[in-house]
């Protein structure tokens, strides 16, 4: 009996299928997000005329275009590019936790500012402590929690700042 070393040409349909579906969620995404994620050039050429592009026929024959550019370059870093945008990864959950987990500490004690002033040095203390006593008073008056979630975005603004900023310092090291 003859054993194969490559994989049937089912496999193989599969995982180009796979990696169109990937092409399918990188031209869904918007400018800023398109920007998060490494692509080579050619590739990110071809997501960008995809999404130029108007007639469905156009749009379905680069699609497999970009199927086939992928075919030549390792997915795994798009996927986890795509999966930290869609907040599929682990460590983003784990971060979006911390955050919580921080602001809660924070409405629980003031204290709590000097420990995020010495980890964020570029926050704007002033501004943490209103939304802070804004956000307390909502919940005194059963109000709709805007300066609760307004206080998130700020920390996780600076969580990502601080995460952007190790970053290009490791980038320039």
């Amino acid at each position: 009996m003859e054993t194969y070393d490559q994989p049937s040409k089912s496999q193989k349909k599969r995982e180009m299928a796979a990696l169109q579906d990937m092409g399918e969620e990188l031209v869904a995404l918007g400018r800023e997000s398109l920007a998060k994620v490494a692509l080579p050039e050619d590739l990110l050429d071809a997501v960008r005329d995809y999404q130029r592009f108007t007639k469905h026929e156009a749009k379905r024959r680069q699609l497999q275009y970009i199927g086939r550019i992928m075919r030549d370059i390792d997915p795994e870093p798009i996927r986890a590019a795509l999966d930290e945008i869609n907040g599929v990864s682990a460590a983003a959950t784990a971060r979006m936790h911390a955050l919580e987990r921080l602001r809660t500490r924070l409405l629980e004690d003031e204290k709590v500012l000097g420990e995020i002033a010495t980890d964020y040095p570029g926050a704007d203390l002033q501004h943490l402590r209103q939304l802070r006593r804004n956000a307390l008073k909502e919940q005194e008056q059963a109000k709709p929690p805007r300066a609760f979630r307004e206080l998130f975005r700020v920390l996780r603004d600076l969580e990502k700042n601080k995460h952007d900023t190790n970053d290009a310092g490791t980038a320039d090291a």
